[in-house]
């Protein structure tokens, strides 16, 4: 493992639409240019677990909205959530990658339960951990979700795929005139309401001094980047500024 990394392991969460192309909700080149992309911050030697949300499929939120009971609404997106990582996880093994799913809503013989200990013996042996199916409870998002797993592995961040470049002042797609912040402080970011994470992952990552590094995923390179401690197109937030 590589002694100039910033970050030795990382709990990388990835959207849902990453997986989703023109051909549909999952998508075989938007699963391998993602599984490419994670295979450069592997190959840089950081031990790499991921969460990938739900939202090329199904988004319990917005199915509770239209008025589904929000229980039912976010176990459908929990399942959803298993789809991604059945089809992530093959896209993984096609670049190369050793990849291991773990569940917090179990299927024997298909989807192990949620194991610790298990996840970190496997990251220590250089093997990818898909975590699938939220924190098996509703309610919660698969923000909070990365925020805990990543405390549970002891990771030395949180890396938030978006589709910007990083924590910004204001949206930068209606303002133009939004800053972006290359380092910021937990306490600043409350203090200037910045929607980094929703409340209850920016309190478990913020509780547990855990950092958030913030970047637009896609484009080559960047992660290897960012973890060589290069934060010129991505923001980290953490416990100081």
């Amino acid at each position: 493992m590589s002694s100039a990394l910033c970050f030795k392991r990382i709990l990388l969460k990835l959207s849902g639409e990453a997986l989703q192309g023109e051909q549909g909700s999952l998508d075989p080149a938007a699963i391998l240019h993602c599984a490419s992309l994670v295979k450069e911050a592997h190959d840089c030697g950081c031990q790499l677990a991921l969460i990938v949300g739900a939202g090329n499929i199904y988004r319990g939120l917005a199915g509770s909205k239209l008025g589904m009971q929000r229980n039912c609404a976010d176990y459908i997106g929990m399942l959803g959530t298993c789809m991604n990582a059945l089809a992530l996880r093959q896209g993984l093994e096609a670049v190369g990658l050793n990849c291991e799913l773990q569940s917090s809503l179990p299927i024997p013989g298909l989807l192990p339960a949620f194991d610790y200990r298990q996840a970190d013996k496997l990251l220590q042996e250089g093997t990818v951990v898909l975590f699938a199916a939220g924190t098996g409870h509703p309610f919660f998002t698969t923000d909070t979700t990365a925020a805990l797993r990543a405390s549970e592995i002891g990771a030395d961040a949180v890396f938030k795929a978006t589709k910007v470049n990083g924590v910004y002042s204001a949206d930068p797609v209606k303002n133009p005139e939004a800053v972006r912040y290359e380092k910021i402080s937990f306490a600043e970011a409350l203090a200037k309401r910045l929607k980094i994470m929703d409340s209850t992952a920016f309190s478990l990552c913020q509780d547990n001094e855990l950092p958030i590094v913030v970047f637009k995923f896609g484009q080559p390179g960047l992660l290897s980047a960012i973890l060589g401690g290069d934060f010129s197109n991505a923001s980290i937030v953490g416990p100081q500024p």
